[in-house]
């Protein structure tokens, strides 16, 4: 049974027997073909099918009569049945008994063209249309679906190749990408080891980029890049490796160039960003970029290309702290580099340490310069390093201060000196500490609530908590550590301001700041038995102090001469290597025979000190 799809397809009728039309019509009519047209010659079955041109698939067959006028009825049969005119259009053939006529030319066009004598049965035509329609819908669903794999074939190339661009190349410039640049760079590396050529790479980083980012959002952003590459291109005079490695990062790599030829090419790209103005909307923005530049050395082999970045990426690093809109060349003898690597060498062993217990706290006696009494003791910590030995503060808190770890250390000291007023017997619970905090322990949200929970778990009075901080990191950020101080002291804590004196404004910012102690920087202390001005000094501050009710602490005290020089000054409590280095222990009996330092005939002590110690 034939579908009902098929029955609608368009039948065409182009005879001469009008007797032999109608009955052929009748027929089709009677086993549902209702989509029907007639020709009366050739010209009237191309004016049939021209509007099935473009999509034949409704299109089904043509019966003709051998002797249709108007034209060549076999060379019609054998173009319109042809699959690559688009159509592909069966023919019956209707036939005089005793007519040859299209025999040859007809019997190479394919299976689409049947003959049919006149004298046909119904039986028999029905059978052949039916057969030529099914034929003709195949042959058209074989070709949509080759059709269909020619056009997915076809995308998948296409998105092949796009992918293989894209694995090498940034898709907003279409510039190289950091994998593709490593490569040629790798290459290159091998033909300097080879040769002996020079090469240097530039990386160019534009300044405040993210600020436009966040300002005009990602499209002006994105507009703002290709700008700056066009320019970049524009200004460029020999070839070159251009990449680009991060959203405001760019490469150019120079093979056989020198030095002096590199810094005038990245002059010439720096200059030409800072005199462009780039505009969007009413906004005109200056852009100015930041660039390094890493020269291949003449002595050390460089065996990766990103030891080649790095480096010219810690000359950009450089050129912006130093102002932006520069150009800056990488040099291994900079301060500014060698405190770099020293930072990725202690930041691992700072994390190590936070984590496997590493760190240990030591304590520093503060005495009562009259009575020789303990007043407290100053927390101080030390990391363990290799073989037992003890690294002290100078190696590790700059590079943590740095590499924002310092919030870490600050914790952990808090909490490692309350758990250790906490384990302390009850016959020593007048035991108090000085716990010295970072600059930056105030800008730490966490340190607050931290503090709070430490004391309620362990029970420790507050009062017996003195923090510490230096005058300097007070002072750069004067306000928001005024507030946290406050609340702190709202505990029941209490505070000292370390290395009073050592600012410009000190008597000013100690007239504000909520302390309870003032320590005077030992650079007064260190020569006071000689120094008159030192003294002089000394007495201001101490007079000072002790008019706005605070309490003052000589540090650095290193030769018992002092001891009563301090005394007349005013000065209430000492603290130095005189009465007792910091360690682990804390003094027997909380006192210090202040009479065993009167002796004129005591031999000097020569430690040294250090502001972290």
């Amino acid at each position: 049974m034939l579908s009902k799809s098929l029955q609608r397809k368009k039948i065409i009728i182009a005879g001469l027997d009008s007797k032999l039309v109608i009955a052929i019509e009748a027929m089709l009519l009677r086993k549902g073909f209702s989509n029907l047209s007639f020709a009366n010659e050739c010209a009237d079955i191309y004016r049939i099918i021209r509007p099935f041109a473009e999509n034949s698939v409704d299109l089904g067959l043509v019966i003709v009569d051998e002797f249709l006028p108007g034209g060549d009825v076999g060379h019609m049969c054998t173009s319109l049945s042809r699959e690559n005119n688009g159509i592909a259009l069966p023919f019956i053939i209707l036939k005089a008994e005793s007519s040859d006529q299209l025999n040859d030319s007809i019997q190479s066009s394919g299976d689409l063209i049947y003959d049919l004598y006149a004298s046909f049965r119904e039986a028999e035509l029905l059978i052949l249309v039916e057969l030529l329609l099914v034929l003709k819908n195949e042959r058209y669903l074989r070709n949509q679906q080759q059709e269909k794999l020619i056009s997915e074939l076809a995308t998948r190339k296409l998105l092949d190749a796009k992918l293989k661009y894209l694995i090498a190349h940034d898709e907003l410039t279409g510039l190289m990408n950091r994998a593709n640049l490593e490569q040629h760079i790798r290459l290159s590396l091998m033909r300097f080891k080879a040769l002996h050529q020079n090469g240097a790479l530039l990386l160019i980083d534009l300044d405040r980029f993210g600020l436009i980012n966040d300002l005009e959002g990602f499209d002006v952003a994105d507009r703002l890049i290709i700008e700056v590459v066009a320019l970049i291109r524009k200004t460029l005079t020999r070839d070159v490796f251009f990449a680009r490695i991060d959203s405001d990062e760019f490469c150019l790599y120079f093979e056989n160039v020198s030095l002096t030829q590199a810094k005038e090419s990245a002059e010439a790209i720096r200059k030409s960003l800072d005199e462009c103005r780039f505009t969007t909307g009413d906004v005109c923005y200056n852009i100015t970029a930041s660039i390094g530049i890493a020269a291949l050395p003449t002595q050390k082999v460089i065996v990766h290309p990103e030891e080649l970045i790095s480096k010219a990426h810690q000359a950009c690093y450089l050129a912006k702290q130093n102002g932006r809109n520069m150009v800056w060349i990488y040099n291994e003898d900079d301060k500014a580099i060698k405190e770099r690597h020293r930072d990725v060498f202690w930041v691992p062993l700072i994390r190590e340490a936070l984590v496997d217990k590493n760190f240990f706290l030591v304590f520093q006696p503060v005495i009562n310069l009259k009575s020789g009494i303990v007043s407290h003791y100053e927390v101080l910590i030390r990391m363990r390093g290799q073989a037992d030995s003890v690294i002290h503060p100078i190696e590790f808190i700059p590079v943590a201060e740095r590499m924002g770890l310092i919030h870490c250390i600050d914790i952990w000291v808090v909490e490692n000196a309350i758990d250790f007023l906490a384990a302390l017997p009850v016959e020593m619970s007048d035991v108090c500490l000085a716990i010295n905090l970072s600059g930056f322990a105030f800008q730490d949200g966490s340190l607050l609530p931290t503090l709070k929970r430490k004391l309620d778990l362990s029970w420790v009075n507050a009062d017996r908590i003195t923090f510490e901080i230096t005058e300097t990191a007070a002072v750069d950020n004067f306000d928001q550590t005024r507030q946290m101080i406050n609340k702190i002291r709202a505990l029941g804590c209490h505070f000292a301001l370390d290395d009073f004196g050592a600012g410009f404004c000190s008597f000013n910012y100690l007239k504000k700041f909520p302390v309870d102690y003032v320590k005077i920087d030992g650079q007064f202390i260190r020569n006071l038995v000689n120094d008159e001005t030192d003294q002089v000094l000394v007495k201001s501050m101490a007079d000072v102090a002790r008019k706005l009710g605070k309490k003052t602490v000589a540090e650095f005290i290193e030769v018992p001469q002092v001891i009563p020089i301090l005394v007349s000054l005013g000065i209430e409590y000492g603290q130095g290597y005189l009465f007792g280095k910091p360690c682990r222990e804390l003094i027997d009996g909380g006192r210090v025979p202040l009479a065993h330092f009167s002796n004129e005939s005591e031999t000097k002590s020569h430690f040294s000190y250090n502001r972290l110690d």
